[in-house]
C-alpha cells in the first residue's frame, strides 16, 4: 500500500481529493498502469448523489472511476503479453477465475467478482492502478487515450448487441438517447442492424446520435413512436428493442413495439419492478434478453474502433483535469441535455 492523491467519495454528497492508501505493488500476472484518461459513469454519479445502488452501499471511503486507459509502466512476473510503455484500457470487473461462472464463460455475473467503484472496492481516479494483466487490453496506435477510455461503456452496448443475436439488415428501436442509449445504437449497427430508431425527450441528446449514419432520432414529446415504427416497417414492427432508459413507464408500451418473433433486451435498470405484458410477449413469441454488465468483449469493442468502423469521439462533451474532477461530477449531476460522456484527463 502507498498513499496516492486521488478522488475520494467521502459520503454521500461529499467529493474530497486528497491522499489515501492504495495498492501500489505489482505481483505476478499483474501491470502497474500510470492513468491517462477515466470517463464519468452515470453509476458512479448516482453513488455520489444517492449514497448506493442496491445493495451496494458506500459505508467508507470509496475512489471513484472505472472507464479509464493510461500507459503500462511496470510489469509483474509472467506478463508476456504487455510490456513498458504500452498504451492500454482496462476492464474493470475481476472475477474469480474458478468460479462456476467464470468456467462457464458467464464470469460478468460471478456474484465474487470485484468491479472497480463499486464498494467496498476502490475506483481508478488516482495517478497508478495495479491490475490483472488478463483484463488489460492494449490499444491500437491509431485509438486515442479518450477512446479507450470509451471501451468499458461501449462494451456493455456491444453485449446488448451480441445477446440481440441481430440478423443483417434488421431495424432496431433504442429507448433511451443517453451514453449507453447512443453506444447500443452504434453497436447495433455495426452488429448488421441496417437503421437504429433512437427515440428521447431530449433533442439536444437525439441530435448527437443522429450524427452516426442508419440513426433515426424520434423524440417522443413531439411523435408517437409506435406510430413511427409502424410507418418504417410497413406495420410490422421493429426485429430488436433496447430498453435504455431505465424508464418503468417503458415497459407498458414496448411489446407494441415489436415485430411477432421480435426480441426486447434489456439494458436499462428501473428503480422498482416494471408491470410485464406476458400475453402480448407470448402471442408474438418475443423473446427477452437481458444485460448485466459485458463478458468477452473489450476485444471486439477495441477491434472495432481500431478499424475505424466505429467513432466514439463525437460522444466526449468535455474533459476536466484531474484536479477539477469534483466540478466534473457536479457538472454531471446537472445531467446537461447537451451532455453524453464527460471525461477526467490526468495529462495535458
Amino acid at each position: 500500500m502507498a498513499l496516492q492523491r486521488a478522488l475520494v467519495l467521502e459520503r454521500q454528497h461529499e467529493l474530497t481529493i486528497r491522499d489515501i492508501d492504495l495498492p501500489a505493488d505489482t505481483g505476478p500476472g499483474q501491470v502497474k498502469i500510470r492513468i491517462h484518461t477515466v470517463g464519468v459513469c452515470g453509476s458512479d454519479v448516482h453513488y455520489y448523489t444517492h449514497g448506493k445502488i442496491g445493495p451496494f452501499v458506500v459505508n467508507k471511503p470509496m475512489v471513484l472511476g472505472h472507464e479509464a486507459a493510461g500507459t503500462v509502466i511496470e510489469v509483474g512476473e509472467g506478463v508476456t503479453h504487455l510490456k513498458v510503455g504500452d498504451r492500454v484500457c482496462m476492464e474493470p470487473g475481476i472475477p474469480d477465475p474458478n468460479s462456476r461462472a467464470s468456467r462457464l464463460g458467464l464470469y460478468n455475473i460471478d456474484p465474487a467478482v470485484t468491479f472497480w467503484a463499486t464498494p467496498p472496492i476502490h475506483g481508478v481516479l488516482t495517478p497508478e492502478v495495479v491490475h490483472p494483466a488478463n483484463y488489460t487490453f492494449k490499444l491500437p496506435d491509431n485509438v486515442s487515450f479518450a477512446e479507450g477510455a470509451m471501451v468499458e461503456p461501449f462494451a456493455v452496448g456491444m453485449q446488448a448487441a451480441a445477446k440481440a443475436k441481430i440478423a443483417p439488415g434488421d431495424t432496431a428501436v433504442v429507448l433511451g438517447a443517453g451514453p449507453i442509449g447512443t453506444m447500443v445504437a452504434i453497436a447495433a449497427l455495426a452488429g448488421g442492424c441496417a437503421r437504429a430508431i433512437v427515440a428521447d425527450l431530449a433533442q439536444p441528446k437525439l441530435n448527437i446520435a443522429a450524427q452516426y449514419q442508419g440513426v433515426i432520432p424520434v423524440n417522443i414529446r413531439e411523435q408517437d413512436l409506435a406510430e413511427e415504427v409502424s410507418r418504417l416497417t410497413d406495420s410490422w414492427g421493429a426485429d430488436v428493442i433496447f430498453e435504455c432508459s431505465g424508464a418503468s413507464k417503458a415497459w407498458e408500451t414496448i411489446m407494441g413495439l415489436a415485430c411477432p418473433g421480435g426480441v426486447i433486451v434489456a439494458v436499462g435498470l428501473p428503480v422498482n419492478p416494471v408491470g410485464f405484458d406476458v400475453s402480448t410477449a407470448s402471442t408474438k413469441e418475443i423473446r427477452i434478453e437481458t444485460v448485466f454488465r459485458y463478458a468477452h468483449q473489450y476485444d471486439r469493442s477495441i477491434a472495432l474502433l481500431g478499424s475505424g468502423r466505429v467513432d466514439l469521439k463525437p460522444l466526449i462533451s468535455e474533459t476536466f483535469a484531474f484536479e477539477d474532477s469534483i466540478k466534473a461530477y457536479d457538472r454531471a449531476v446537472e445531467a446537461r441535455p447537451t451532455d453524453v460522456k464527460l471525461q477526467i484527463c490526468f495529462e495535458g
